[in-house]
């Protein structure tokens, strides 16, 4: 896998040969402009890792261009100049407008190689630092010693490195964009950045300029496929994409390249592509809600991920983990589960699977006094948290099939009205429904949103 594009801008083609001979070899793809007017129009359609830039060209000089960039907005690639008359004011004045070094010609290839490396690593760790101040953190493990567990873990060795599309699907709270990161770890495209998308929350034009991009009377705006670079891009949600963006997604997969809203050339798609559903593809498809040669591209690479009720035996695990996890971010007293408790919670059927889990543990810990959690404030906060005492009444195998599944449905819709404080658009957000819909399910349930 490509390093990723370096731009070298020099109107001296014996240096911009030799230079791309030499990074080419380092395992760079390497773009040539020998002009301003040259490298302007690969800036407009690409989105380099780094840009080596001369100072005095033909038709415009370095500075000016340096300038001209800083105020175009998307544009974010290291800068090195690259001068043979250079003076220290204008090494100050490159600096002070952002780049983030300055080499005087005759070139040094040694020294020129670690400072491009090193300006790629400086601005990767920056933009990752501004991700994390935002974000919570993921398990860079995927927790649990189950069979279950195990097998993705094994399928995840397996496919991590390929570039194929990844469809990831499973029910809703199962945590799918922690199996995403996981892949992302596990992959040789860790050290890029990872960007993850809710789909549901987009129109179809909203998610056309987020992902590609905008061209606006010549001036580009660029999108989450450029800021992805050669990393990851993770689509949430992808059943909720609308139909002109699922045209425009299969376009672009089977093409391995895409056009910005408002045309243009087309743009190599370098970032691999990983989706995420908890609704039934296959369904969707039979009612003409989502595109069948779509699901087709992403499909190649299916990873499902069982709900928690499947592999139970994880419970005691996941529970420590999520307690030092929020003791350690959240700064809450640590408390630890008793015997009882953890069995108790192991035959659980947790509806809201990985989420439900972890929204209790941080319960626990913030009202609970004694350190230890016995079963009965288990039993009491399950209670409390899901809308009904106990789960018996789910798991009475007794029942007609529509009795038990209305009865599941109003529990689980219960329980995520507590969790979004009533708001009907966040639980449409969550459990991957259209507001409408929701509202009618909710009324034929007999569920009092006021209430």
């Amino acid at each position: 896998m490509s390093l990723g594009e370096i731009l070298v801008v020099d109107d001296e083609p014996d240096i911009c040969n030799l230079v791309k001979d030499i990074l080419e070899d380092e395992g760079f793809d390497v773009t040539v402009a020998n002009d301003a007017a040259e490298a302007r129009a690969v800036i407009n359609n690409s989105n380099p890792v780094l840009v080596l830039l001369d100072i005095w060209m033909p038709d415009t000089d370095g500075i000016t261009l340096l300038k001209e960039w800083n105020q175009t907005e998307g544009f974010n690639s290291p800068v090195i100049i690259m001068s043979g008359h250079g003076t220290v004011e204008t090494a100050v004045e490159a600096t002070r407008l952002g780049a983030c070094d300055f080499l005087e010609k005759p070139l040094s290839m040694a020294k020129l190689v670690l400072t491009i490396k090193n300006a790629i690593k400086t601005r990767w760790l920056e933009k990752e630092n501004q991700k994390l101040k935002g974000e919570q953190a993921f398990p860079i493990e995927i927790i649990g010693k189950s069979e279950v567990v195990g097998k993705i873990r094994a399928l995840i060795e397996k496919i991590a490195d390929r570039d194929n599309p990844l469809l990831i699907i499973g029910e809703s709270g199962t945590d799918k964009e922690a199996i995403a990161r996981y892949i992302h770890g596990k992959s040789n495209r860790k050290d890029e950045p990872f960007i993850t998308v809710n789909v549901s929350a987009l129109t179809a034009e909203e998610f056309s300029g987020e992902i590609f991009g905008k061209n606006e009377n010549g001036s580009i705006n660029k999108g989450l496929l450029d800021e992805a670079g050669n990393g990851i891009i993770f689509l949430k949600d992808i059943v909720d994409l609308e139909a002109n963006a699922q045209a425009k997604l299969q376009d672009t997969l089977e093409k391995s390249s895409f056009t910005r809203v408002g045309g243009g050339d087309p743009v190599p798609l370098n970032a691999r592509v990983i989706t995420a559903t908890s609704k039934s593809i296959e369904d969707a498809i039979k009612e003409e809600k989502f595109r069948g040669d779509l699901y087709f591209q992403l499909n190649v690479l299916p990873v499902l991920v069982q709900p928690l009720r499947d592999h139970f035996e994880d419970v005691p695990e996941l529970l420590e983990y999520y307690v030092n996890y929020f003791v350690s971010e959240e700064r809450l007293p640590y408390r630890h589960f008793s015997t009882s408790a953890k069995n108790r919670l192991r035959m659980y059927s947790w509806p809201g699977n990985i989420r439900e889990l972890k929204n209790l543990v941080q319960r626990l810990l913030i009202l609970g006094l004694d350190e230890t959690i016995e079963s009965e404030e288990v039993e009491k906060a399950l209670g409390e948290q899901s809308g009904y005492r106990a789960d018996n009444d789910l798991r009475n195998f007794d029942l007609p099939l529509r009795e038990a599944r209305e009865k599941f449905e109003k529990a689980y819709l219960e329980y995520q009205l507590k969790q979004s404080n009533g708001s009907v658009s966040k639980i449409a957000q969550n459990v991957g429904m259209e507001r409408t819909h929701l509202y009618r399910k909710l009324k034929m349930l007999g569920i009092d949103i006021k209430h």
